[in-house]
């Protein structure tokens, strides 16, 4: 067995579990009941999946040049998927679109209760400094 055998046994198998791991995520999609499992279906397996079909896609190419621009589509993904994920998941929660039931641990109740408390007190100023009535206190 020579180097350029192993090499097609490790792209083959780097482009199968990329798919694989792609495959879950899709799955996670339909599957999963609230839209914070959704979330985490689609950004956990989808980083993986796609780090080993770029790699695979780095072996074949077999040239060094393509590996800073793979890395780089790589990193990009890195950085933008968990941060969508969660403004999704801080915008459901906000908004009520999740199964309270499917939370162990409420870790958001105090901050958004916080946060909720803060915009009534201005509002609050913002409609007595609209009307013509003395503040309290």
């Amino acid at each position: 067995m020579d180097w350029n055998q192993i090499r097609e046994i490790a792209i083959a198998v780097l482009l199968i579990v990329g798919c694989l791991m792609s495959l879950a995520a899709g799955v996670g999609l339909l599957r999963f009941p609230d839209l914070l499992s959704r979330m985490h279906a689609a950004t956990k397996p989808q980083v993986l999946g796609l780090f080993c079909l770029l790699a695979a896609v780095a072996l074949s190419a077999g040239q060094w040049v393509w590996v800073p621009v793979l890395a780089l589509v790589w990193v990009f993904q890195l950085l933008t998927a968990p941060v969508s994920a969660h403004m999704v998941g801080r915008a459901a929660y906000r908004s009520k679109h999740l199964k309270e039931a499917t939370l162990v641990a409420d870790d958001l109740a105090q901050v958004v209760k916080g946060a909720q408390a803060l915009e009534d007190a201005r509002r609050y100023d913002d409609a007595l400094a609209e009307s013509d009535v003395e503040p309290r206190g």
